[in-house]
Parts: structure tokens; C-alpha cells; sequence
């Protein structure tokens, strides 16, 4: 006998429809995909615990939807402002890895760091944004929210709703991240890269560098990365340069390209110390290019935000 559909049944199946969607919303404000999880979860449970005049008062569920991520949304990056205050060194969002040149899944996240707005680059930017501006801008710009409804998940007027989301497009304007580049050039970029790394030719790898390039790591004190920025060509190309002395031979430059947050990155995978050399972390790297140099590079190894990563050989055959 097959047993008719309950009405929380029709509604988990209208709510699993939008949730590829939520989990995008949610990772675009937050920077985290455990955050993004549970803010999507929260945010069916706030639906289905609505009575059937609440449910019937919601002309638009995906809308509706979207406006109750953001401001679960709202309550972790206010949550997670303070708990930055004690992380040691600089803080990336965390990356979500996928294999380089092979298909990708259809994992929610997956598919939404297709979006251009979710590369490394434009999440760095976000993260310089008041939760209030990041709510605001995000829901309003990317996923055409209107103001009221970003009034409400606020807690403020529409006026002031629409100052933060002006604010925040000002602030992304301002620091214009790079735009996402064909991955053809930039693994171009990337060999030429670990080729000159190999052969320590620091005036090889400063021509690949921007001029005002930044190397950004995030280790939270847990693994061997640079605390402090560094900027400029010569400054990197010798850092890197010098790190090559200090772990195994071509350890440095034998890590896999993957693709981070969409973009054409480097898994390094944790190798043990030998012979006087340190042991090295799993790192994941992403780099972002401009008219063919190198602008940024990110280095993530903090333990905690390589949990959940697809590791290059986690992929099926």
C-alpha cells in the first residue's frame, strides 16, 4: 500500500529544491561551510515549525527562505567577530577544494563556488564588511532581496538597510578584487611558477609577481605559515625561496593543482620532518591573477578549516 504524501512531507521536498541555493547564501555570508550547514538546517527548521497560517502567509518560500539564512547569518558573523579577536594571525575564509581537471561534483558547495562572487579573492573582501553590510549587500545585490525584507532580518529601517548595502558595494568597488581569470592562464601562470621556484631564479618568480602582490597565511597557531602579510614581489619570491631550504627537497614544489573557491590552487599534502628538515602541514594554497601576474596568494593551514576539504585523492577513479 503506498501511503499519501504528509503535509511535512510536500514541504521538506519544497524545502530540499532551494537548499543547493540556501547553502550558497549562506557560505557567501559566513565564509564557512559548517556555518553555511547549519545555518541552511536552522533555517528548515524555522520552516517547519511554523503553524499553517504561517506557512500560508509565504507567497515566496525561496525568498522567504533566503531572508531567514541571512539573518541566522547575521547572528554567526556577530558570534564570530568576537571569537576573531583571540584567533592568532590572519584569518581566510575556508576554502572549498574540488579536483583540477576532472568534473566536478554536484555537492551544493561545489556548484556555488562556481559563482564568481564566492572566489577567495571577492570572500576576502566580504570579510572586511560589518556583518550588518555583508547581510545587506549580499542579500540585496546577489540574490536580489528587496530592502524591507532586508529591513526586517536586520532589525532596522529600509533606509538604513539600503546605507548598509551601499556601504558595502563601496567597500568591494574600493578594493576591486581581481576578476576570476580562464584556468588555462592561470595554470600557465602556476607552472612557470613552481618552475622558477625549483630553480630558486628569484628574478623568475618576481616577473610573475604584481609588483604590490600579497601573501596571506592562516594557520591559527596550529601550522608553519607566515603570521604577518607580506607584500611585494621580492619579499615573496624570497620567502619562498628560503622556505625551499628549510623541509625536504621539492617537498615545496610538489604539491597537486586543485581548484580552490573555483580557482586554480595547490594541495600540499602533511609530509613528517627528516634529516634537520621540518615537517611539513597540509596546506592548501589559492592564488589570484590580474592581466597575467600573480596579486595574491593565500595560504591556508589551520587544521580546523581542512576538515571538510576534498583531498586530491579522496576523488572516485
Amino acid at each position: 500500500m503506498v501511503s499519501t504524501p504528509t503535509a511535512q512531507d510536500t514541504l521538506a521536498t519544497e524545502f530540499a529544491e532551494h537548499r543547493s541555493h540556501l547553502i550558497g547564501v549562506a557560505y557567501r555570508l559566513t565564509g564557512t561551510r559548517a556555518d553555511a550547514e547549519d545555518a541552511v538546517q536552522e533555517s528548515w527548521l524555522r520552516l517547519a515549525g511554523l503553524d499553517d497560517a504561517g506557512r500560508a502567509a509565504i507567497r515566496d518560500l525561496r525568498g522567504w527562505l533566503t531572508t531567514v539564512v541571512g539573518r541566522i547569518c547575521l547572528d554567526r558573523l556577530k558570534s564570530a567577530a568576537a571569537q576573531r579577536e583571540k584567533y592568532v594571525g590572519n584569518w581566510l575564509p575556508e576554502p572549498v577544494v574540488t579536483p583540477f581537471g576532472r568534473p566536478v561534483s554536484e555537492d551544493p558547495l561545489d556548484v556555488a563556488v562556481r559563482d564568481d562572487g564566492l572566489r577567495m579573492a571577492a570572500l576576502v573582501v566580504l570579510d572586511k564588511l560589518t556583518p550588518e553590510q555583508r547581510v545587506a549587500f549580499v542579500l540585496h545585490d546577489a540574490f536580489s532581496v528587496p530592502f524591507a525584507e532586508i529591513a526586517d532580518a536586520l532589525g532596522v529601517s529600509a533606509e538604513a538597510a539600503r546605507q548598509h548595502a551601499s556601504r558595502g558595494r563601496k567597500a568591494l568597488a574600493d578594493a576591486d578584487p581581481a576578476p576570476r581569470v580562464p584556468l588555462e592562464d592561470q595554470a600557465k601562470i602556476l607552472e612557470k611558477f613552481v618552475i622558477a621556484l625549483q630553480a630558486g631564479d628569484i628574478r623568475a618568480m618576481t616577473e610573475l609577481l604584481a609588483p604590490d602582490v600579497v601573501l596571506v597565511g592562516d594557520s591559527d597557531g596550529k601550522g608553519r605559515t607566515t603570521r604577518q602579510l607580506i607584500v611585494g614581489a621580492d619579499k615573496i619570491a624570497r620567502f619562498f625561496v628560503g622556505l625551499t631550504s628549510k623541509y625536504p627537497p621539492g617537498v615545496l614544489t610538489a604539491g597537486t593543482p586543485v581548484l580552490v573557491n573555483g580557482d586554480l590552487g595547490v594541495y600540499l599534502a602533511p609530509q613528517p620532518g627528516q634529516d634537520g628538515y621540518f615537517a611539513l602541514d597540509e596546506h592548501v594554497q589559492a592564488m589570484t591573477v590580474r592581466d597575467g601576474k600573480i596579486v595574491a596568494i593565500y595560504d591556508i593551514v589551520n587544521p580546523d578549516k581542512l576538515t571538510r576539504i576534498t583531498r586530491p585523492g579522496d576523488e572516485p577513479a
